[in-house]
């Protein structure tokens, strides 16, 4: 493992703090020592208070904060005086901890504090760094793990056995730490969890974590438990959309609402997923009690949901007897899937749950491989995973209360999503929590947004062989799909039926008449699985109803697909779809409407360019947000019992009333 700690770039973060920040980013920077907000770092200073005396305050990392890109308002800061007294404590619930956490706080607006902010202060270094590193987790979760720590490191760390994280595990560490520490004492091993490390300075104490986890490195490339083989070479990919949309919509079911589902076929993923002994290496417990969190028990084998559920409720079972008060059952389904011909499904009930999901299992697969290889995976026992799986500060995250965004779980499909309307409409839906997938002839679509619940892809949907390699590929990005918005569409100069071209009028009728047919065709075996049942919004035109000269092929296309809409609505109300369509007007903040088209279009009708972009009954301007907040909410709730309807966007048109 190298150390990335560079003097120059860690002047530009003056002040114990900053220096803080400085060695937690460069941590936060190495997933296989920390994923996804896990970790803690913290800085113990002296700080004055508001009557001007000095106060000893530990700066701990708060909830909710990444140490990749944490800033100093992301460290809590507690009054170190009371933590400390609080380790002295001879027992102390999760909960009231929290709240004494919050209580020392000197600032009630900051993140809460982490949950081993007490752990943090009983250890009498400035700075603390604790990670999961994964080499450390390969040896700990082993059936001689424990010797093999005391051979890589000797007296150079504190050994704490299993506590699972919270009070318990500080107050453990509070009693043991002082009886163990010698001048050689780096750091400290807490098995099946994480390592830590101290010193004086940010960059002591970081580079007293690199090392520590890379004497696990070498132990492991020493055992020859290092180096993994190559996994089966993925076949190559085939048609599963429909079959995995159906999945999601069971799945969903066992979850209580939407849920999204990544698909991993390489090579590492399917090669565990096909392993003979994968009963015994996956069914136990994942790497650390924080996976445990937020991957839940173990995966699932195969698609038996019910076998899967019968099993949780089992488990379940066998332990909540004992628990005062009874937890509340978290949903039965799972969140990690191994299938042997799909490979590995991550799953949660957003893109960015998903996206954590798979992170923290496909690190968990190499280090259940390492321990393997080293002597034989050995998790934490049943008992264990429930104290952390129904943990009752977890319990008490259940019973917050608040909605979740209207459309969270589910997927939504754009067409023409680059810019203009369709641009709009992703914005609408991901506000929505949607994730998003965004056709685009144009490929700067693929690299529009950088976030997990969007997925831009360039594809020409006048190709058949496009279009159906496009919705397989959102289908392995999200699991399904739930919501379409047929937007894509040209609209070519003014041109008079007499002076218009075969070829002119074949090129608008297979962009805006036959690609929406294709996608509503190829999209139905989709949006029939929706868990809320399937919703399209085709975007139309003022010219549906209301036509103008010059406008032939434009308005005839779209009046095609208008008639397309009202039969699909006949056709699919049975499947649980509804589908209706908006008729905006002279929307002109979109590629349609070039600055040539405007002043023809306004010249046409003897009006300036900006009397022309107001000219409706309102006197208001068209843009595409109003067209795309619209479409989203037809997609919601509000029209929840509406098919086969025709919105006007157009600020009243004399000709359409």
């Amino acid at each position: 493992m190298r150390n990335l700690w560079n003097g120059a770039d860690a002047a530009g973060f003056p002040g114990d703090l900053g220096q803080r920040v400085y060695s937690s980013r460069l941590l936060g920077r190495d997933p296989s020592l920390v994923l996804h907000g896990g970790g803690n770092t913290s800085v113990k200073t002296v700080e004055a208070n508001i009557f001007g005396e000095s106060e000893r305050i530990l700066r701990v990392k708060g909830s909710g904060w990444d140490l990749a890109s944490i800033e100093e308002r992301g460290f809590a800061p507690c009054r170190l005086a009371h933590l400390t007294r609080l380790a002295t404590l001879d027992s102390l619930s999760d909960l009231r901890m929290a709240t004494e956490l919050r209580a020392c706080m000197t600032d009630p607006s900051a993140p809460m504090a982490s949950v081993e902010a007490i752990l943090h202060a009983a250890l009498p270094a400035r700075f603390v760094d604790h990670t999961h590193a994964d080499a450390l987790i390969s040896v700990t979760n082993t059936a001689d793990g424990l010797k093999r720590v005391q051979e890589i490191y000797g007296d150079r760390v504190i050994i704490i056995p299993y506590v699972m994280p919270g009070f318990k595990l500080a107050r453990l560490f509070a009693e043991l730490f002082p009886k163990g520490c010698t001048p050689r004492t780096e750091g400290v091993v807490l098995m099946n969890h994480g390592l830590i490390s101290f010193g004086s300075t940010a960059e002591e104490s970081y580079a007293r974590m690199i090392d520590l986890a890379t004497l696990a490195e070498e132990h492991l490339a020493r055992s020859k438990a290092w180096v993994l083989g190559a996994g089966p070479a993925p076949a190559p990919p085939g048609p599963i959309r429909a079959e995995l949309a159906s999945f999601r919509r069971s799945l969903s079911r066992e979850m209580g609402c939407p849920a999204v589902l990544t698909v991993h076929s390489d090579p590492a993923c399917l090669g565990f997923a096909r392993r003979p002994d994968l009963d015994r290496l996956s069914q136990q417990a994942p790497a650390t009690p924080d996976h445990v969190i937020r991957t839940k028990r173990v995966p699932m084998m195969g698609r038996d949901l019910e076998g899967y559920r019968a099993a949780y409720e089992k488990y379940f079972n066998t332990w909540a007897d004992r628990a005062d008060p009874r937890p509340t059952m978290l949903d039965p389904a799972p969140r990690v899937v191994l299938d042997k011909d799909w490979g590995m499904l991550a799953v949660g009930r957003t893109a960015q749950e998903a996206s954590i999901v798979h992170d923290l299992y496909r690190h968990t697969i190499d280090i259940i491989l390492r321990a393997e290889l080293l002597g034989g995976w050995r998790g934490l026992s049943p008992e264990h995973i429930f104290d952390c799986e129904y943990w009752d500060l977890e319990q008490a995250k259940l019973r917050r209360p608040g909605s979740p965004p209207v459309f969270q779980g589910e997927v939504a499909l754009v067409t023409g999503a680059a810019s203009g309307i369709g641009r709009a409409c992703v914005d609408a839906l991901l506000a929505r929590g949607a994730a998003v997938v965004g056709l685009d002839l144009n490929p700067a679509v693929a690299e529009m947004l950088d976030r997990p619940d969007y997925l831009g892809i360039a594809c020409d949907l006048t190709e058949e062989g496009q279009v159906s390699a496009a919705l397989e590929q959102a289908a392995r990005a999200f699991g399904g799909l739930d919501i379409l918005i047929l937007n894509a569409g040209i609209f070519p100069g003014g041109r008079k039926i007499s002076e218009l071209g075969t070829d002119l009028w074949r090129k608008v009728m297979a962009v805006n008449l036959d690609a929406s047919f294709v996608m509503l065709r190829e999209c139905h075996a989709l949006l029939k699985e929706a868990p809320r049942g399937g919703r399209v919004a085709v975007i139309g035109s003022k010219n549906v109803p209301a036509p103008g000269p010059g406008a032939a092929a434009y308005s005839a296309s779209k009046a095609g697909v208008n008639q397309l809409m009202r039969v699909a609505a006949l056709e699919w109300g049975s499947d649980r779809i509804r589908i209706n369509s908006l008729h905006p007007n002279m929307v002109f903040d979109t590629a349609l409407w070039t600055p040539e088209i405007l002043e023809s279009r306004a010249r046409h009708y003897g009006l300036s360019v900006e009397a022309y972009k107001t000219n409706n009954l309102l006197k208001v301007e068209i843009t595409s947000r109003d067209v795309a907040e619209l479409a989203a909410e037809l997609c919601g709730p509000l029209f929840a019992k509406t098919t086969g309807a025709q919105v006007p966007v157009d600020g009243g048109n004399e000709r359409v009333l």
